[in-house]
């Protein structure tokens, strides 16, 4: 893989430039770029600006909606985006449940969600983990019974990210349990206004109610509903968590935060030595740009494979893995940055149109919430531990 710009390459970065500097609310980028909490309403706002123009699906098939981007430029667009702060897209229905569908669900499931993915109808959030089955997710014990032309779901789930926004939730429930615990897995899609279903938030370190737990009683789900084949959910959850892991992995976001990083450094003094000039600190971060430029490697490879039509297991792994080292990495410099001034934070602070009295310069505001907030990426979407343990058996083929 040549990895390049071609000329073709850096006009498509130019327009991407130029897009963003002409639609990108500067209220949007500022609240990103400030650590604020995005509301519903911001989020809705830039994935309704990028549909409008077409680039909100660049890794779906043109035939429903997609751009027919190469690899590279849809890399140039994630680093882009990110680099002008622009509000990172709820990827749930955008980029989780669509790749599902169109690989693996019916001609009728595609003509009438994507769609509606795309034009903001539903918001979608994942019914995955449940109290005893994180990273162990086979061991899942949400049931499905089928009675008739209806499931009857009974069981809940708990780290739904943003469940209290959403519409619809994809959800991995037990149809069989006579086998192993992966060959009796379904997926289902469920309508959140279907009575029986109870969503309870769970307040963060930062105050903010970001996840939730979602009870299921007596929920009844048609059977069309079915993504796929009767127990094949498994099949479907590992396709899945490809998309999951490389997102997590945060390849722009690390990228936007670095250079802030690297600013920081160059402008701001501890015991009168800038932070740029300290041995240890500068050690660190250049650790940290190296490891970026490793992993935006294997990202262009990932990115490759699953557009070829591939599960690239062991290298989405190795992404997620690296991806949220180096964003916990980064959240702890800008604490040794921030110094003194990394003390525990104004939950209100986070709000737009906080106008308390600020705590030393403008940038540390949000670095101890981001710091809290960032200790759970080397958990959710599998934890680290998990992952080196399928890197291991994927590569020696256990």
């Amino acid at each position: 893989m040549n990895l390049e710009f071609t000329q073709e390459e850096q006009d498509f970065r130019d327009e991407v430039r130029a897009f963003l500097k002409e639609k990108l609310p500067a209220r949007l980028s500022d609240k990103v770029r400030q650590g604020k909490r995005l509301t519903k309403q911001d989020m809705e706002e830039w994935h309704a600006i990028l549909n409008e123009k077409g680039w909100l699906a660049p890794h779906w098939p043109e035939q429903y909606g997609g751009t027919n981007w190469s690899v590279m430029q849809k890399f140039i667009f994630e680093t882009e985006t990110a680099m002008a702060h622009a509000p990172r897209i709820v990827p749930f229905g955008l980029s989780m449940l669509a790749p599902v569908l169109i690989k693996y669900g019916s001609e009728e499931q595609r003509q009438h969600y994507l769609p509606r993915i795309l034009d903001g109808t539903d918001w979608w959030c994942q019914g995955y983990s449940e109290p005893g089955a994180g990273s162990d997710l086979a061991s899942l014990k949400t049931s499905a019974v089928r009675e008739g032309d209806h499931y009857i779901v009974n069981g809940q789930k708990t780290w739904t990210t943003l469940g209290q926004y959403a519409d619809w939730i994809f959800c991995l429930v037990r149809t069989d349990s006579s086998g192993k615990k992966q060959e009796g897995i379904s997926f289902l899609l469920i309508d959140m206004d279907t009575p029986g279903i109870e969503v309870r938030p769970i307040k963060l370190l930062d105050g903010d109610a970001e996840v939730n737990e979602v009870f299921f009683t007596d929920v009844k789900v048609p059977v069309e509903n079915l993504v796929g084949e009767e127990n094949k959910g498994w099949t479907y959850a590992k396709f899945l968590l490809t998309y999951e892991r490389t997102n997590i992995a945060g390849i722009g976001a690390s990228m936007a935060a670095i250079e802030r990083l690297k600013h920081i450094a160059r402008t701001t003094k501890k015991n009168g030595v800038l932070l740029a000039d300290d041995p240890l600190f500068a050690q660190r971060l250049a650790r940290l740009e190296i490891d970026l430029e490793n992993m935006k490697t294997t990202n262009l490879r990932v990115l490759d494979a699953a557009g070829k039509g591939g599960v690239p297991v062991a290298e989405s792994s190795m992404l997620k893995i690296r991806g949220t080292e180096i964003r916990q990495e980064i959240g702890a410099l800008m604490r040794r940055a921030a110094g003194r001034y990394a003390q525990p934070f104004v939950s209100e602070s986070m709000e737009e149109g906080y106008n308390g009295t600020p705590v030393g310069p403008e940038w540390v505001g949000p670095v101890s919430s981001q710091y809290f907030n960032n200790r759970k990426l080397s958990i959710f979407g599998g934890s680290n531990e998990v992952q080196r343990e399928i890197i291991t058996k994927a590569i020696l083929e256990l």
